[in-house]
């Protein structure tokens, strides 16, 4: 797991519904990272028992992949935070504070007094010339003090939580990319869309539907255990001509839900972003591993479609790079988390 002696101030860690996974970096270079399978059921679960079983895998991960460095940069689920683009006054900075914080109430879910608030400026407003388009982003503080709070018990030290939707917009997309590019990542229970330009999200989206969700109606429809779906699943995907369509018709109810989410994100990103059009389509996650997945998508919308790489930005030794874009599938978050410059 580890690659070379020398270390970063700190690392990025991601504990996704099931796994967690860990990158350190030096300057650009892969140093450390590592990864260990996690039951979806116990990463949901709020019970103590179950947050220390991972607090336990956290720190025996930590310890596999000779991370030295007690300082960690930690991803937020994206169904966790409340991220939103809004038109606000063009104001000095404080006037711009105070006027944000006065709105809050009525831009975010949770009561401002509950959470954790977090905002920047984009840029000027594509629809109201004396306005500021903002990012804004909250997450419940009761979310992250339970996760600091565990973190903390193995002696970590969190420098910053991160929502995981900026996390994989630094991995991977260019920095300098001022088209607008649309991530599609689909986790275990969710997915992830996020639509950038001149390098900074501008919608950010998550969606309720994973591969669980895919395997549990291939298990469904197919009358199988969700072992032998998960199988089918990963190996004949959305082919019409693989087990006669078995598992397309299985599953294509459930893939079109969600492509019917990202129909509405690119919707409402033209509509408010006119004269705009999307340059490319970047699938991570279960979307660049479910068999024609990307290919479905390209066809639906006409766009060019790009297998994300986690390692875009990052340098590693040669000798490993059969194993490191067999992993980068599942690495964009935890990378893009160290790759933050503080």
């Amino acid at each position: 797991m580890g690659l070379l002696s020398g270390v970063s101030s700190f690392f990025g860690l991601d504990i996704s519904s099931n796994a967690i996974r860990v990158v350190q970096l030096r300057g650009n270079a892969l140093v450390k990272y590592g990864h260990i399978p996690l039951d979806s059921n116990v990463v949901l679960s709020d019970s103590k028992a179950d947050q220390q079983k991972i607090a336990r895998a956290i720190k025996d991960l930590v310890e596999q992949a000779g991370i030295l460095t007690k300082d960690v940069a930690v991803g937020l689920p994206s169904n966790k935070v409340f991220t939103s683009v809004v038109d606000i006054e063009r104001l000095s900075p404080a006037e711009l504070n105070k006027t944000i914080m006065y709105q809050a109430d009525s831009l975010i879910p949770t009561p401002v007094s509950e959470s954790k608030l977090d905002w920047v400026v984009l840029g000027d407003s594509p629809k109201e010339a004396d306005k500021v388009e903002v990012l804004l982003s909250s997450v419940p503080n009761e979310f992250t003090e339970a996760r600091l709070e565990m973190l903390e018990s193995i002696g970590l030290n969190v420098i910053s939580f991160e929502p995981d939707s900026i996390a994989l917009t630094r991995s991977l997309t260019a920095p300098d990319n001022p088209l607008p590019t649309m991530i599609v990542d689909i986790g275990g229970r969710s997915t992830d869309i996020v639509i950038t330009m001149n390098g900074a999200p501008r919608l950010i989206r998550s969606i309720p539907t994973g591969t669980d969700a895919i395997v549990r109606s291939a298990a469904q429809n197919l009358n199988i255990d969700d072992n032998q779906a998960q199988q089918f699943v990963f190996k004949f995907g959305i082919s019409k001509d693989k087990l006669e369509g078995q598992v397309y018709n299985a599953i294509i109810g459930t893939v079109d839900l969600l492509v019917g989410d990202i129909d509405k994100s690119i919707k409402f990103f033209l509509g408010r972003y006119q004269g705009t059009n999307i340059d490319r389509v970047i699938v991570s996650g279960g979307a660049s591993v479910l068999p024609e997945f990307p290919l479905y998508l390209a066809n639906k919308f006409g766009l060019n479609i790009e297998i994300g790489n986690a390692w875009r930005n990052i340098a590693f030794p040669s000798n490993r790079q059969d194993e490191l874009i067999a992993i980068s599938n599942s690495f964009a978050v935890s990378a893009g988390l160290a790759e933050r410059v503080e």
